[in-house]
């Protein structure tokens, strides 16, 4: 359980250090966070392979570019439903 909590912990900060690199805001909050950084880590990992320093489970620096991949994609599509 312990590293379940830690696990969400590391894909929160990893979601939100994405968001502040981009300058975009991820939507629902920290739960926006959390997610983006879940998904981000599996898209950097499947892209870039799993290298680099890791914490609770995640490759950072995949993981950071993903979310980064995923934020970037998330805001265009949201930014192309609003016109």
């Amino acid at each position: 359980m312990l590293s379940f909590i830690w696990s969400l912990i590391i894909g929160g900060l990893i979601g939100w250090a994405a968001g502040a690199i981009t300058g975009k805001g991820v939507p629902f909050g920290i739960i926006g966070n959390i997610v983006a950084g879940f998904i981000g880590a599996n898209l950097g990992t499947a892209i870039f392979g799993s290298w680099g320093p890791s914490l609770g489970g995640f490759a950072i620096l995949p993981a950071l570019v993903g979310a980064i991949i995923l934020i970037l994609i998330v805001s265009v599509l949201l930014r192309a439903i609003r016109k």
